[in-house]
C-alpha cells in the first residue's frame, strides 16, 4: 500500500517539513519555527516559514551563511541586493528554489493570504538588519518612474 507521510506514519523514518500546528497560532502575523537541526559544529538546520507580509520595510543577511528558500505553497517575491543601496534592489517571483549566498540582503513578501517556505541554512545564524525608511511591495516602491524597465 502507498502511503501519504504524515507525523505519525514517517515519525521512525524522519520528519515531515511543516509548520507544527500551524492552526492554533492565528492568520495575521508571519509564523517561523525551526523545524529540525543538526547539534555538530558544523551542522545546519531547517524552518519552515508561514509568510503573510505584504509589504516589507527591512531586509535581513546573514554573513557567515547560505540560505535556501523553497516555495511549498503559495506565490511570493523576493527582494535581494548585494549592498545597502535601494538603487540595487532587484526583485524576483520565488517560484522556484533557491539557494541565498552569504551577505545577501533578502526580503520576502507574500502574493497569497499566506505562502509557505521551506529554509535550510547553518545551524548557527547570525543576523543583520537594514531598516529601509519605507515599506515597499514592488520596485516601483523605490523607482516610481524608473527608466530601469524593472
Amino acid at each position: 500500500m502507498i502511503q501519504s507521510p504524515n507525523k505519525n506514519n514517517f515519525k521512525k523514518y524522519g520528519k515531515i517539513i511543516e509548520y507544527p500546528d500551524k492552526g492554533s497560532k492565528g492568520t495575521v502575523r508571519n509564523l517561523w519555527r525551526i523545524v529540525h537541526t543538526e547539534p555538530a559544529e558544523t551542522g545546519w538546520r531547517a524552518a519552515y516559514l508561514i509568510l503573510r507580509d505584504k509589504t516589507i520595510g527591512r531586509m535581513e543577511c546573514h554573513p557567515q551563511s547560505d540560505e535556501t528558500l523553497e516555495p511549498i505553497k503559495g506565490r511570493a517575491r523576493l527582494f535581494v541586493s548585494r549592498d545597502q543601496d535601494p538603487g540595487k534592489i532587484e526583485c524576483f517571483t520565488l517560484d522556484k528554489p533557491v539557494i541565498l549566498n552569504k551577505g545577501v540582503w533578502h526580503g520576502l513578501i507574500s502574493l497569497t493570504p499566506e505562502t509557505e517556505i521551506k529554509i535550510f541554512e547553518n545551524n548557527y545564524v547570525s543576523c543583520c538588519y537594514w531598516k529601509l525608511g519605507f515599506r515597499m511591495s514592488r520596485l516601483e516602491d523605490i523607482y516610481p518612474r524608473s527608466k530601469k524597465g524593472r
